[in-house]
């Protein structure tokens, strides 16, 4: 079996310089997110969110080399700590491929945000505004929370790896 641990971060400042290119298209993402949640069509924000968070998470797994694929071609020892560390974290989108199914279980985690996002919107104008900064803080909290558990799995790997 090919071992490919070439599509990963191979050091701690690569890892460290992954994670804060990605931390910068979450927070491009989110603007993104606030931005469309602040229009007053209903379901239009969700959508969005769904398909934006979906390929957020698929890029942040690409860029630290765990998409689904690539984790596929790991060594078996390798694939646990994958999916051990990403358990472990709360990363259940590391090393998969996220689809909006499972980035609709990701929003309904912050059910509560995202409820008042929609109810706010009712109220004019101030109600467009706290939408969209709801709608940033959610995203931009599932994107970093989803950067955080990737780093941490890039982390674990490179330990084994010298170990």
């Amino acid at each position: 079996m090919k071992d490919d641990l070439t599509t990963i971060p191979g050091n701690a400042e690569a890892i460290l310089q992954v994670r804060e290119e990605c931390r910068r298209m979450v927070r491009n993402r989110s603007a993104v997110s606030a931005g469309i949640s602040a229009l007053p069509v209903p379901g239009l924000d969700v959508m969005s969110d769904l398909t934006m968070l979906t390929g957020l998470v698929n890029d942040v797994n690409a860029a630290f080399g765990l998409t689904a694929e690539q984790v596929e071609h790991l060594q078996p020892a390798y694939r646990r700590i994958v999916f051990g560390a990403a358990a472990g974290f709360g990363g259940m989108m590391v090393g998969k491929l996220v689809t909006r199914q499972l980035a609709l279980r990701m929003l309904k985690r912050s059910a509560t945000k995202v409820l008042a996002k929609s109810a706010a919107r009712f109220i004019p104008l101030a109600g467009q505004l706290a939408s969209a900064a709801i709608g940033f803080t959610v995203f931009r909290k599932l994107g970093y929370d989803h950067v955080e558990a990737c780093t941490t799995v890039a982390q674990e790997l490179l330990a084994a790896r010298a170990g």
